[in-house]
């Protein structure tokens, strides 16, 4: 155990509510001492023991000039400590890669965006993503305490291998976890990174779906269900009560592959008519009959033909024939997990943009129980959610358990 300095007399009871108060902390449910006080259901004295433990921790910032109204005691504000560690957060796209830096309370630093080396085995591409990476560690003056990336591709929990990474045409069961760690590892990453780094690996549409729920459309929600369509392909995921919910071996969710249309574009899986393929960029562009333009991203060209949708009536028919597609796949799903909010990403929140009557009454019209009781179907707020959910897993440890920190 982490040897604690004689100076902090943090009672043992408020030593295991560290890591529940830096969740609330960081997810903003806990803004000052009163409202920590409030959560975690203790005295004022326990609260007050635990921020300061934190904040010696160098995790959390304690204002010293109390706010709050004439009436009752005034209470000090919370937050992430400004000058506080960070992590490295990565994510992986079908046609290039990004990487940022990401402290506490879902402070996301500016993303870099990179393209995809010549070579895209699993080996190369993680080492070009490490070496990124690491010069943007490198760079900066903060402390980082861990490595997270996001992968566009089922990962199976808890070796982090990944079993079909059809975008890549990686091997069956490649170590991603494995290889991303090693790759790390053998950069130059300065004097300020706590070594051995820990790193994680995760699909990329969990990820989104655990940030939307802590800092973004999803927060309140009890059953979140998340579908997003990135660069290529679509992705879902099922915040229950806070956790994701990922199944035996992680590869729960993977709403990309349930069918749409039995007679439809051929999807990599091997079937036909998948919501993967149905609903992504390519399907947009494939339905107003265009071709998409060399070097431009893929999910900027769709962007561009839903926003048009307002004015151009090839456009309208293309998000309409769509959005179909999607309503019908989002109907089955609200049949089977019954959430109480749907939130859309990527390609998909400019579908709903595109059709806001449209779509909910597709899902509406096509579900048992939203016939009876609507979902609530809200856009995806968060700006670079993908590495926004790379962030959350890396500060996973921490928050579960915060002495890891001065380790």
């Amino acid at each position: 155990m982490p040897h604690t300095p004689t100076t902090r007399r943090t009672p043992d009871r408020g030593r295991s509510l560290l890591g529940p108060a830096l969740e609330l902390i960081h997810t903003g449910r806990a803004p000052t001492r009163s409202a920590l006080t409030a959560a975690l259901d203790v005295t004022r004295a326990t609260a007050g023991a635990v921020a300061g433990e934190l904040a010696a921790l160098g995790l959390v910032s304690v204002d010293q000039h109390p706010v709050g109204s004439s009436r009752g005691r005034p209470s000090h504000r919370l937050g992430p400590a400004p000058d506080g560690p960070v992590v490295l957060a990565a994510q992986l796209h079908a046609d290039g890669f990004s990487l940022a830096l990401a402290g506490l309370g879902g402070a996301l630093g500016e993303p870099v965006q990179l393209p995809l080396p010549t070579d895209t085995g699993p080996s190369a591409l993680t080492a070009a993503i490490a070496e990124a990476g690491a010069a943007l560690v490198r760079a900066d003056r903060r402390r980082c305490l861990g490595a997270a990336l996001a992968l566009p591709n089922p990962v199976r929990e808890p070796d982090g291998t990944a079993p079909a990474a059809l975008t890549f045409g990686w091997p069956g069961d490649t170590p991603a976890a494995a290889l991303f760690a090693e790759a790390l590892a053998a950069q130059d990453l300065g004097p300020r990174t706590r070594r051995p780094l820990p790193t994680a690996v995760a699909n990329d549409a969990n990820l989104v779906a655990l940030a939307e729920h802590r800092h973004g459309a999803g927060r309140g929600a009890r059953h979140l269900l998340l579908v997003t369509s990135g660069h290529r392909g679509v992705g879902g995921a099922l915040v229950v009560d806070g956790r994701l919910h990922t199944g035996s071996a992680g590869l729960a969710l993977e709403v990309g592959h349930l069918t749409v249309d039995p007679l439809g574009r051929p999807c990599p899986c091997g079937n036909r008519g998948c919501l993967n393929v149905e609903t992504d960029p390519t399907a947009l562009l494939a339905a107003a009959d265009r071709s998409p333009e060399p070097g431009v991203r893929l999910l900027d060209q769709a962007h561009e033909l839903a926003a048009s949708a307002a004015h151009d009536p090839v456009a309208r028919a293309a998000v309409d024939k769509v959005v179909d597609r999607l309503g019908l796949g989002l109907a089955g799903l609200a049949n089977i997990l019954n959430p109480d909010r749907i939130v859309l990403g990527g390609l998909h929140r400019d579908l709903l943009a595109a059709a806001p009557e449209r779509l909910p009454a597709q899902v509406t019209g096509h579900s048992l129980w939203g016939r009876c009781d609507q979902v609530p179907i809200l856009a995806a707020s968060l700006a670079h959610a993908g590495l926004a959910g790379a962030a959350e897993l890396a500060w996973a440890p921490y928050l579960e358990n915060p002495q890891l920190a001065e380790a």
